[in-house]
């Protein structure tokens, strides 16, 4: 049987039914996928806490599917930082399962999608979510501006998920070479472990005061009752 547990944002953010099955007889082997987050602590910190075991897994194992394979014959757990099913890897893992009649079951947990409401800004007002790539050589994909301006014409928060890896100067950079004219953005740090919420333009953010994992939101039109949250911030 196959487990998608999603370990929320803090190393001790898992549920208890997550600990439960994670401790049980049946679970044989326990994955942690290692290549989707700038994780805030390390893997044997998190071994530490649940008392576990646990084998680090790269995209090439999990988009491969060989753990769905494994979890016909014993029971697997794969563990996911924040909510299981925000990645589209994990629903194609999930097809998978059903088209290989592999039992399967999902442990959901909290992620920055709900996290980035003690911003104060109302999750109802977001509109597409994006994310800002880390640029390699001769491969600069701006997508992420149009996602932009469409949430924008709309009154919409746009909320921009960071690449791994993606140092918040590089981040500014890419944003400043998209020719789009930002006001203040709010800069989401370390949700829900230690949680930093810095509100002003991209230029008079200190890179310092900026811990991974992040998170960028371009704010839509605001409300009396946001404004007042973000002026407080």
């Amino acid at each position: 049987m196959l487990y998608i547990i999603g370990l929320g944002l803090d190393k001790s953010g898992i549920s208890l039914h997550g600990k439960k099955i994670l401790k049980s007889a049946a679970i044989k082997k326990i994955y942690l996928e290692e290549y989707t987050v700038d994780f805030p602590y390390t893997k044997k910190e998190l071994e530490k806490e649940l008392k576990i075991k646990i084998i680090p897994a790269d995209r090439a194992f999990v988009e491969s599917e060989e753990i769905v394979s494994l979890s016909k014959k014993e029971g697997v757990a794969l563990l996911v930082y924040g909510s299981p099913l925000v990645a589209t890897t994990h629903i194609s893992l999930i097809n998978s399962a059903k088209k290989n009649k592999v039992k399967f079951k999902i442990i959901h947990s909290s992620s920055v999608f709900d996290a980035v409401a003690e911003s104060g800004l109302q999750l109802y007002k977001f509109g597409k979510i994006t994310s800002l790539p880390k640029w390699q050589k001769n491969f600069e994909p701006k997508s992420f501006i149009e996602v932009i301006k469409e949430n924008q014409s709309i009154g919409a928060h746009t909320l921009i998920l960071i690449d791994i890896g993606l140092k918040f100067e590089d981040a500014r950079k890419e944003l400043g070479e998209s020719n789009y004219k930002f006001g203040k953005v709010i800069v989401c740090s370390r949700l829900g472990v230690k949680s930093k919420f810095i509100y002003e333009t991209l230029d008079k953010i200190d890179e310092k005061k900026v811990e991974a994992p992040y998170c960028i939101i371009i704010p839509g039109k605001l409300s009396f009752d946001e404004e007042e949250s973000l002026k407080l911030l």
